[in-house]
């Protein structure tokens, strides 16, 4: 009778246990948590339907035999916290899953500062008397309802891969990515930590906040037999994970978040989060926002009599640098300059700089750094700075027919310190532009001696190569630009903090030129962005795509023709002429690269036509996108008490006065409207 009455009791605690729901509110995103565990995220913003049709088993263990999912909460633990994130208020759910002798501690922070976010972190404890085989973890794994617009969500993907595909996309039923933040393809990996996905009404995002990066997924899975799409963060073991009697696991730290219109605002309080947990961008440096030529159009087989002919050209459309680029060097690995270029050597090099300092504009050159060609000087001397895979052999860069050092190695790390002391001190150059899809991640390490305990940490560590890179070239010159080109890839967000310039990187198209800028002005506003040659742009002239996103602009125009047809595609022909003057002028004078973009007004998946909008002062610029539009656009972020002249600043045509609470115009455009308020009044 006793025992009946136990386990009537215990049926009873367990009935109310499953009643209980608690609620963790940050503003507009509430993160709900039930007696098993289990989450519920809503979004609070007015308007916003349901993200999620109830409780999902969010976070849990994979091991060799089970998954742990189900736990029952047992304690719960609400505090105040304040640390270098700030102030806010951490809550610990702790639960038990008595069949699998496992312990999970659920930690949910909310801080004051960043509303409309929840900080996770989950700790599994061993309580059985057996071993635990764990083969990965997963975080915010939620079922996202649709909604009833085409597409039913759009999404922004930070994985990089060897199609350089865009990073916002449809997600329509049947879609499926990993978005795994490893190598993808041999020379492709590393990215942004973050998956987020919007309808019209609302969206969420998850991703991981470590200070180091982590070999994480983080899924988007569309399944039509569903109506959901499931997103989430995930972590497989590269071998399984043993957790002994006793032992505790923890995930990486993760966050979600809500929000309206596109991926802006998470990307935007995730930079501002990561920055105060040390991951921060690099003073911006002016010089970054001049317009730059490159002498990329005379391709490897380049003469100095072509590029030095062309630099009067360059001056005079007001650009303001002058890039050499890939060739010059004897190998990839081996630096120093080629006697078929430069026949006198460095020597020649250095007076190329000084060339081009006499005639007022600064030098910037190409490089590939961590690639060794097979038969490098550098390599045969250190065949032992080669990351090893796992079975032996050395990871292979294809794009440069080269080897991946190791990111890690003494000797890499010093060879590297070498080289830019050869760029920038003696040869004078004013910029590097670091170039190649490898920079942006690498495979786990096996070789021994590179100063690593796991494999996977030459990945974790790969940005320290790059801070050594950034550090030593200001060290020499204080106003030193680095560039970071990934070439398609998603930029590395760990590698953010060690460049002054961002890159559209080899754009696809101009649509590609714009979500990059949108999604880099986001993360790290202060930093500028160059929008890469104009000629790998929509009709290889869209400046309109550079000057509306607040790219800086550049081109590798090759003049006067060089009658090599591959050559003088990019011959700037007197029509061209005319187009570079016009605006490369406007850009000089508008300088909107400096200005704040406002990437909160307006959803680049779902507004129609696409608006861009920056700002300087009380000046508003908007730049309005789409292959034909006949009809009304709307201005946002215009005060509403205020008249405001509009100016269609390209063709110098008055477009009228809105008032700022109904800044609306009829227009017709083809391709790009470019737009400039001018404030009259204010009551």
């Amino acid at each position: 009778m006793h025992r009946l009455h136990q386990s009537f009791l215990i049926l009873l605690l367990s009935i109310e246990a499953s009643a209980q729901t608690d609620i963790v509110k940050s503003k507009n995103l509430q993160l709900a948590v039930n007696s098993h565990l289990q989450t519920q995220v809503t979004s609070l913003f007015p308007g916003s339907k349901p993200l999620m049709s109830g409780f999902a088993y969010s976070e849990y263990l994979t091991t060799k035999y089970y998954t742990a999912e189900d736990f029952l909460l047992t304690r719960k633990v609400k505090s105040a916290i304040h640390d270098p994130s700030g102030t806010g208020t951490r809550w610990l759910f702790y639960g038990s899953s008595k069949v699998r002798g496992l312990e999970k501690i659920l930690s949910v922070t909310t801080y004051d500062q960043f509303p409309n976010s929840a900080y996770v972190q989950v700790s599994y404890v061993n309580r059985s008397r057996a071993p635990i085989e764990v083969i990965k973890w997963g975080n915010h794994r939620y079922p996202i309802l649709p909604s009833a617009d085409k597409p039913g969500f759009y999404s922004f993907q930070g994985s990089s891969h060897s199609d350089r595909r865009d990073w916002i996309q449809k997600v329509d039923p049947g879609f499926y990515e990993k978005n795994f933040m490893g190598m993808n393809d041999c020379d492709y990996g590393g990215g942004i930590p973050v998956t987020d996905l919007w309808r019209r009404d609302a969206g969420i995002a998850v991703g991981h906040t470590s200070e180091v990066a982590q070999l994480v997924s983080l899924p988007v899975d569309y399944d039509s037999t569903t109506g959901h799409a499931a997103i989430g963060v995930e972590y497989s073991y590269p071998t399984l994970r043993r957790m002994a009697p006793g032992d505790t696991l923890s995930t990486a730290p993760t966050f979600v978040s809500v929000h309206q219109k596109d991926c802006f605002a998470t990307l935007r309080s995730y930079g501002s989060y990561m920055a105060t947990r040390g991951i921060k961008a690099a003073a911006a440096e002016p010089a970054a926002y001049e317009p730059i030529w490159c002498a990329w159009g005379y391709e490897r087989d380049f003469t100095l009599t072509e590029i030095l002919k062309t630099l009067p050209k360059v001056r005079q459309l007001g650009i303001k640098w002058v890039g050499l680029d890939d060739g010059f060097q004897q190998a990839e690995g081996d630096w120093h300059t080629n006697k078929e270029h430069f026949p006198g050597g460095d020597a020649q090099m250095k007076a190329f700089v000084d060339s081009i300092h006499a005639q007022g504009m600064k030098a910037v050159l190409w490089w590939a750094p961590l690639a060794a060609d097979p038969d490098s000087k550098l390599l045969k001397e250190n065949p032992h700075i080669l990351i090893k895979q796992k079975d032996g052999s050395p990871e292979y860069i294809t794009w440069w027919d080269s080897y991946y050092m190791s990111p890690t190695d003494a000797t890499v790390l010093a060879e590297t310190k070498r080289t830019v002391e050869l760029f920038i001190r003696d040869w004078g150059f004013d910029a590097l532009k670091l170039d190649g899809q490898h920079m942006n991640a690498c495979a786990p390490d096996y070789a021994k001696g590179h100063n690593i305990t796991r494999p996977e940490q030459s990945f974790e560590d790969m940005p320290l190569l790059f801070r050594t890179i950034f550090e030593t070239a200001r060290n020499i010159k204080p106003n030193a630009v680095v560039e970071f080109c990934p070439c398609g890839d998603c930029m590395n967000f760990y590698h953010m903090p060690y460049t002054n310039q961002f890159v559209a990187s080899d754009p696809e198209s101009s649509w590609q030129v714009r979500l990059k800028g949108k999604v880099y002005k986001a993360l790290m506003p202060g930093t500028a962005y160059f929008g890469d040659h104009v000629e790998l742009t929509d009709d290889h002239a869209d400046f309109a795509s550079q000057l509306g996103i607040g790219a800086v602009p550049g081109t590798k125009f090759v003049w006067p023709a060089t009658r090599v047809a591959k050559k003088d595609e990019s011959f700037l022909s007197p029509e061209k002429e005319a187009l570079f003057t016009k605006y490369l002028g406007l850009y000089n004078e508008k300088m909107l690269s400096t200005g704040d973009y406002r990437g909160d007004l307006y959803d680049i998946g779902y507004d129609y036509p696409e608006t861009h909008c920056i700002q300087k002062g009380q000046t508003l610029f908007y730049a309005f996108y789409s292959p034909s539009y006949s009809g009304t656009i709307q201005l946002r972020g215009l005060d509403a008490d205020a008249s405001y002249q509009i100016t269609d600043y390209v063709n110098g045509k008055d477009l009228g006065t809105v008032k700022g609470s109904d800044a609306k115009l009829t227009v017709h455009f083809e391709k790009a409207l470019l737009l400039e308020t001018k404030k009259l009044t204010s009551q």
